[in-house]
């Protein structure tokens, strides 16, 4: 070889170090110019720095212009294609060597697998046992094995490995290492620890892939084990440990190893952290995730997607919004992550308006949404019950292929199931290609909402025919609509099964439904018994359960007893006091009433106030009682006056009961005509024209008087009324309601 070519050379190798393509060309150029008959090697040496810094046109012209390319010139030519996934070039390249080695033949492997063409990738494999076995080398298993476990051909891995034993390529670590990996990822673990058993050599990556199949099939004290027996670990050891242990929920303990390795002085990285901070995420601890958000700032890692990502999500979890908003603003780079992270942040903390907003902000910058944005931000319009919009991002999911995704479509179902509409919920069910766990749990629950016990439990039972196993939240759609229908029984059996048969641990919210189911029956002596048998008492909402059945039953015994209960629970939760007062209110205690209403002032106990919303081109309408503040006010108490006069007529009695206040009778009539569902009803029946549906949603349970009220206006007006209250939904049609008055 002579100087200029050693020369030029020198210079290509570091222009290809720095990544400096214009200079190669200038180099190039140079070489042009000053040499007549450049050396093979040179030119070889110009191919190959062209194709790893991604200039293929310029890599191929200079190949074809090498008079007598060698071996080298090909196999160079050969991997940037492979490389590249130009897989047509590639093979048209192949097709024209006049011979081949082993680089040759991994070159071509190499590119099939890359694409996970497997078919192909094992037919270049077997043609290469044709040409010689002395091709074979341990980059031509790894590919194999790597190719196998990524695309789960876990058959296809096992005969590469009786060709790896035959061959004799069993001792090297290069090899053992996917060997190993492919196995666990099949769920064949006790396969992987034979090889890492059998390996002469075992090297520390060797061991870090040992211990993380052990830790993916759940087997921490195995992992543990082996993890304190290496003589020697990296950095990659303790994060993979750090990693497999957050993965299996051992979040103090993953936290604790962190503190360990920053005492071992050891470097951390993006994953190191990311893991980290799910850790505390999961633990909710926002104390700990703020000195893992220091440390990160200390190391310089602050501007890294992945861990800003990660430390968005860290602060949701840990309820801390705006420390969140404050790491996504400061973020220099967002990708898909980053805004996910915020974005179901907002939906998990009930900020799900805010939720659908930043799903716009981030369309508006340009990122298109994966199956996890999109799932989630249908989630969140199914919490608001936004019909609308939630149509519109099916749309979305359609036109951009997303559908298919499971997280998407299970959305959807929970959508239009939490929205009443059942039948688009049902038609989608069906349409779905696959369904999961999720799938029939979404439906079920949406039958649940709608109180329809017996499909709900056809559903579930179909469920179970189908081979797929119920969870926690499968139970509470499946006993709430025993409950909405009165099937004490048929609840029973169901809570039984759950851990009988299903194997699950009932919580706290399997026992609330259990109390429902008992108490909306009437059997409140025997929902009592059920609540002192209970292993631990029951939260607020089964105390409120409790306590709603006592006031409807006007059982003031049980009704002191809950409500006693829910204010040493929670002194500042308004129920246990208004229940209570309107069972004495009932009872004609008035002394009572003003006694328990002067304890709420002393306390500071407010109510939540009622109000009622509907939707109407692109606006949400928010009502409250006697609410004046509505432009259309005169038109929508109008209204309300007119079904008032009619509804008197067709037979309609107002119920006095659901006035907490001791006033005139025509004053408690004036206080029932003007709730917020009915001003909400009135609304739509002046501009939701004829032929929809009129859909409200009300933060509170409805009372008994406007619930007989909407029955009413549904015959007089003949409008369909969907009103989603804090139970279930209701669909008023002709004079009836879809719950069969039981709510």
């Amino acid at each position: 070889m002579s100087s200029h070519s050693n020369y030029y050379c020198s210079l290509l190798k570091t222009c290809t170090e720095t990544r400096n393509l214009v200079q190669v060309k200038k180099i190039h150029c140079h070489i042009v110019k000053t040499l007549r008959n450049p050396e093979t090697f040179l030119l070889n040496n110009l191919v190959n720095a062209y194709s790893k810094l991604g200039d293929l046109s310029y890599a191929r012209y200079v190949f074809e212009k090498i008079p007598r390319p060698n071996l080298f010139s090909w196999n160079t030519i050969l991997f940037t294609y492979s490389k590249s996934g130009n897989l047509s070039d590639m093979v048209c390249i192949f097709n024209r060597m006049p011979k081949h080695d082993g680089v040759s033949w991994n070159s071509l492997i190499s590119g099939y697998a890359s694409r996970g063409l497997v078919s192909e990738a094992v037919k270049g494999y077997n043609s290469m046992l044709r040409d010689g076995v002395g091709n074979l080398n341990r980059i031509t298993f790894s590919t194999m094995l790597i190719l196998s476990s990524g695309e789960g051909c876990f058959d296809l891995g096992r005969q590469i490995h009786g060709q790896i034993v035959k061959f004799g390529f069993g001792s090297y670590v290069f090899v053992g290492c996917p060997l190993m990996d492919m196995y666990s990822k099949a769920g064949f673990v006790n396969d992987a620890k034979r090889v890492f058993d059998d390996a002469p050599e075992r090297n520390v990556v060797m061991y870090n892939t040992m211990i993380t199949g052990l830790l993916r099939s759940g087997m921490v004290e195995d992992s543990r084990w082996l993890f304190h027996s290496m003589q020697e670990k990296d950095s990659i050891s303790w994060t993979t440990m750090i990693t497999g242990l957050t993965q299996n929920g051992l979040y103090r303990e993953a936290i604790d190893l962190f503190r360990q390795m920053r005492i071992e002085g050891l470097a951390m990285d993006q994953f190191t952290f990311g893991s980290m901070l799910t850790a505390c995420g999961g633990l909710m601890a926002l104390d700990e995730g703020k000195q893992v958000h220091a440390f990160v700032i200390r190391t310089n890692h602050k501007d890294n997607v992945f861990v800003g990502s990660a430390l968005v999500d860290m602060y949701c979890k840990c309820k801390s919004i705006t420390s969140a908003e404050a790491v996504f603003k400061r973020m220099t780079h967002k990708n898909v992550v980053s805004w996910t992270a915020l974005l179901v942040g907002y939906g998990q903390n009930g900020y799900s308006e805010e939720a659908i907003r930043i799903y716009c902000d981030m369309q508006r910058n340009g990122i298109n949404p994966d199956c996890y944005t999109l799932g989630s931000v249908i989630s969140s319009c199914a919490n608001l019950a936004s019909l609308e919009e939630g149509a519109q991002f099916h749309g979305q999911a359609i036109i951009s292929g997303l559908f298919s995704f499971l997280t998407v479509s299970n959305a959807l179902v929970t959508l239009y199931g939490k929205c009443g509409n059942l039948e688009d919920a049902n038609l989608l069910f069906h349409e779905m290609n696959f369904r999961d766990e999720v799938s029939w749990t979404a439906l079920v629950s949406g039958y649940a909402q709608f109180g329809k016990a017996n499909e709900t439990i056809d559903l579930f039972q179909m469920m179970l025919a189908h081979g797929l196993k119920p969870d926690g939240v499968t139970f509470v759609g499946v006993l709430s609509a025993c409950s909405r229908a009165g099937l004490v029984e048929k609840g029973y059996q169901y809570f039984e099964s759950m851990v009988k048969e299903h194997g699950i641990t009932p919580v706290v919210d399997h026992y609330t439904c259990m109390i429902d189911l008992l108490s909306r029956a009437g059997r409140l002596e025997e929902a009592r018994c059920f609540i002192n048998k209970m292993p631990f008492p029951p939260d607020a909402i089964g105390w409120s359960t409790l306590l709603s059945s006592c006031r409807l039953q006007g059982n003031l015994e049980i009704g002191k007893w809950a409500a006693a209960s829910l204010q040493e629970l929670e002194p500042h939760n308004p129920a246990g006091y208004i229940l209570l007062s309107s069972i004495y209110a009932a009872k004609g205690k008035w002394d009572h009433v003003a006694e328990l209403r002067r304890g709420m002032r002393n306390k500071g106990v407010r109510k939540e106030p009622g109000c009622s919303w509907i939707k109407y081109k692109g606006k949400v309408h928010i009502f409250s009682a006697d609410d004046q503040t509505s432009p259309f006010s005169d038109q929508i108490y109008a209204e309300l006056d007119k079904l008032n006069d009619k509804m008197i007529e067709e037979g309609y009695v107002p119920d006095m009961s659901s006035v907490l206040h001791d006033v005139q009778e025509s004053e408690k009539i004036k206080m029932l005509n003007y709730h917020s569902e009915r001003l909400a009803i009135a609304f739509g029946l002046i501009f939701i024209p004829p032929e929809l549906l009129i859909r409200i949603v009300k933060n509170l349970r409805v009372c008994g008087d406007c619930h007989n009220a909407t029955k009413y206006i549904s015959k007089i007006t003949q409008r369909e009324i969907l009103v989603r209250d804090a139970v279930r939904f209701h669909l008023f049609k002709d004079g009836t309601c879809s719950c069969g008055d039981f709510w």
